[in-house]
């Protein structure tokens, strides 16, 4: 089992509000995204757990949801292991978009 990859993305806009934004954008911000499909999504609570598809290999996780701050974990297969650094950065940016502070 590989270790997963985390981002975590500060947020100012409460638990409910990031959850809000997060359970409306994040098929969204993954189409926008080439060679990853979002296939599964199921919320419990403030916890997202989710399958997504990179480059034909399956990978899964989960998102936390916390007053300040979103923790998403991240489980690739070993194939994709070696673009850790591009996924993770992927995922840093499309969340901060969707977390950002909108007046």
């Amino acid at each position: 089992m590989s270790k997963p990859l985390i981002v975590t993305i500060p947020h100012s806009l409460g638990k409910d509000e990031a959850a809000r934004r997060l359970k409306g954008g994040l098929a969204k911000a993954t189409a926008t995204l080439p060679m990853f499909s979002l296939d599964e999504e199921a919320w419990v609570g403030d916890t997202m757990n989710f399958r997504l598809n990179a480059m034909g290999q399956e990978a899964w996780g989960k998102v936390d949801v916390a007053d300040k701050d979103v923790r998403i974990e991240v489980t690739l297969p070993w194939l994709l292991q070696r673009f850790g650094e591009m996924i993770q950065g992927a995922i840093q940016q499309k969340g901060q978009i969707l977390l950002e502070h909108k007046k």
